[in-house]
């Protein structure tokens, strides 16, 4: 029986010949990530197991990016944690204020993800790294602490799903909503505890930050991963990022599939997730004219630089809406600065905009952008739970950057071949 593209990773990483769905099955890790708000807590474990010492320095990363620069003493004193622990085990990649960015944009743009690998994080949205080619997925404060200490992991095997795209995307559209398209035609728990193995001509026509964008939101219909082939544009995304050996795993051609979707990329609109679910998806033109105080442009799901130009090349030479505060993140300092040299920025302050400095901020409502009591946001984050971005009052609609910046403009969800 062929196996799909994650199950040959796993058997790969658990040193067999082959694995099949709902295996158990003990890994060796290539790399072990952690956040500020979770990593004080599988320190905690660490110690409180009597560790003291971590598996391989080089292998572990700690990204201090949700609540950073803190924003209050709480924060401060769980980013001194993370500071002591890296300190004290000499960790190769911990990233600080001032080299920091969204960990899930950061750790492929500085080369510690790669094909074949896999890849743990105390963060949910860890399963972005599948977009080249790696079993990337989100766990528990403690797994990451047994991580850390041993470089091992159980993993129960995924069956898989396969998504076959096809055509090529229209203009305003992006791999955004793809995956609300996606999400809204399986659900929030339409891939529990699988693989979203996207396949396809489709493919070739997205770009790399496309594909993050889309394999960063596979755990929004509940998968365990989403990845991606390894392909020409994938190859060129890692050169002179990555300079270790790393495999490109296919799936066979007699892989198990649970089933099979298929998206024409072609016929995609551009979409929006209304509260308080991603799956509750609709066109934009189905959402018209719905009021908003604030927009949000950035995190770990669009906050690179392709997002960044599609949304200033909306702004550029207008005015953000009066009563609308919007408010631009780029994701790493490498694309702030890459941002900046290409003039987004003063696009983004001439329109109107605040640009803040790499954050999650406002995603989980930390900090840079909570919203008020029955206040409304458009935000190119993932999730727009009850209480995600503020008080439970509050509504967020998920959205692309094109629409958010478009609804910056008008102060309400517009599409944005209208402006």
């Amino acid at each position: 029986m062929g196996m799909t593209m994650t199950q040959k990773i796993l058997a790969r990483s658990a040193g067999l010949a082959s694995v099949e769905a709902g295996q158990l099955i003990e890994g060796k890790l290539d790399l072990v990530l952690g956040n500020d708000i979770t990593t004080p807590v599988a320190i905690t474990e660490f110690n409180k197991a009597g560790l003291s010492s971590v598996f391989d320095r080089d292998r572990i990363a700690i990204v201090l990016d949700h609540s950073t620069p803190c924003k209050d003493i709480k924060s401060a004193q769980l980013c001194a944690v993370c500071r002591d622990f890296a300190k004290q085990h000499e960790i190769t990649h911990f990233y600080d204020v001032g080299q920091m960015g969204v960990e899930h944009a950061l750790l492929p743009e500085q080369g510690l993800t790669a094909p074949g690998e896999v890849i743990i994080g105390a963060d949910s949205h860890t399963c972005t790294y599948g977009a080249l080619g790696a079993f990337s997925t989100g766990v528990g404060s403690t797994d990451m602490a047994a991580g850390m200490a041993t470089g091992l992991a159980w993993f129960k095997v995924p069956s898989a799903i396969k998504v076959n795209l096809t055509g090529k995307l229209p203009q305003f559209v992006s791999g955004k909503d793809v995956v609300l398209h996606l999400i809204g035609m399986i659900g929030v728990d339409g891939a529990l505890y699988q693989s979203l193995e996207f396949c396809g001509d489709g493919v070739a026509a997205l770009e790399m930050d496309d594909r993050f964008t889309i394999c960063n939101m596979a755990i929004e219909a509940g998968a365990k991963n989403g990845i991606f082939p390894v392909d020409d544009k994938t190859k060129a995304y890692l050169a002179g990022r990555v300079d270790r050996p790393w495999t490109a795993f296919e799936a066979d051609p007699d892989a198990v599939y649970a089933r099979e979707v298929t998206i024409d990329l072609s016929a995609l609109r551009p979409t929006v997730a209304l509260p308080h679910l991603p799956e509750n998806t609709k066109t934009v033109d189905e959402a018209a004219g719905m009021p908003v105080q604030q927009v949000v442009i950035g995190s770990c799901t669009n906050g690179r630089l392709k997002d960044l130009r599609e949304a200033a090349a909306i702004l550029r030479g207008r005015k953000v809406a009066d009563g609308v505060r919007c408010i631009v993140i780029p994701a790493t300092q490498q694309i702030y600065l890459d941002a900046m040299a290409e003039g987004l920025i003063a696009d983004f302050i001439k329109a109107g905009a605040a640009v803040s400095t790499p954050t999650c901020g406002p995603c989980l409502g930390g900090h840079m952008g909570v919203l008020s009591n029955n206040e409304w946001a458009v935000s190119t984050t993932n999730r727009n739970f009850v209480g995600r971005m503020g008080p439970t009052s509050s509504m967020i609609i998920l959205a692309s950057p094109a629409v958010a910046a478009a609804t910056a403009l008008t102060g309400v969800i517009t599409d944005p071949a209208a402006v």
